[in-house]
């Protein structure tokens, strides 16, 4: 029972210190917590670590700051996501969260723009 409370402690932290880009809130699945804004996914928590979405835009600044990708286990070894693990210093400070959370939501927007552009139209 303590290890779901400090998962859920932690999940509160994440989304109160995220408050700082606007009405975010989580939302448990697969045995973590989903971090959404506006309906979109732009994060994650496993294991008491937060994971932030990327792409090949923003991939880099994790990359430079040798932060590890998200990854599980399934049939045949290991898969990942495009989720990397935030810095330590942004769940302490505000600005630093900023500075790493908008351009997670922006991956979001951007793969939900892609989806809704490769959407079969209805005939009118």
């Amino acid at each position: 029972m303590a290890i779901d409370e400090d998962k859920r402690q932690f999940a509160s932290h994440v989304v109160d210190i995220m408050q700082v880009i606007g009405p975010v809130y989580s939302k448990r699945m697969f045995g973590g917590h989903g971090i959404f804004l506006d309906g979109l996914m732009f994060g994650l928590i496993a294991d008491n670590s937060l994971y932030l979405k990327v792409d090949d835009e923003t991939r880099p600044a994790f990359d430079a700051q040798g932060l590890q990708p998200f990854t599980y286990q399934r049939k045949g070894g290991s898969a990942s996501l495009n989720y990397y693990q935030a810095p330590e210093e942004a769940m302490e400070d505000l600005e630093i969260m900023r500075d790493w959370a908008v351009p997670a939501f922006e991956v979001a927007l951007r793969a939900a723009a892609r989806k809704t552009r490769k959407s079969p139209r209805l005939p009118t």
